[in-house]
């Protein structure tokens, strides 16, 4: 299990853009299944939608792009050195409301990868019901400076 400080040294999303609280499981190189905890202070309720809060799908695809960035970076020695860009999305659909109080399991799957680019299978769950899917596909580059 990862916590939220090792998500921090993995990545560099930051609040208010850190959209994954937890890695639960790393398979590395295969699968990693990750949660976010959906509040109702989420700064993106307040305009989505005023008094029928629903989480954008594209936050939900995007919450599944950074498990799989944890993944992609999980046992790289250099990863303070790569940052993972989000390059594509194929395929997605939003099967049910995301909303306040709901505990969102993000499910990501190595499609095909090679040493600098990656495909990925993503699920996200609440309560065993499929919230959304998509095939997500990122590249691994050098961090600015580096």
């Amino acid at each position: 299990m990862i916590d939220i400080r090792g998500i921090e040294k993995s990545i560099p999303h930051r609040y208010p853009f850190l959209l994954i609280d937890r890695v639960l499981e790393v398979d590395p190189r295969k699968s990693a299944v990750a949660l976010k905890n959906v509040t109702y202070n989420e700064p993106f309720f307040t305009g989505h939608f005023p008094g029928e809060p629903i989480m954008p799908g594209v936050l939900i695809i995007e919450a599944l792009a950074q498990a799989g960035a944890v993944l992609m970076l999980h046992d790289m020695p250099n990863r303070d050195e790569k940052l993972v860009l989000f390059t594509g999305i194929d395929k997605a659909r939003f099967r049910r409301p995301v909303v306040p109080g709901d505990q969102l399991i993000l499910r990501v799957e190595v499609v095909n990868s090679r040493s600098n680019a990656c495909k990925l299978r993503g699920f996200a769950e609440v309560d065993g019901q499929k919230a959304a899917e998509a095939t997500i596909m990122s590249a691994l580059v050098d961090r600015a400076g580096q």
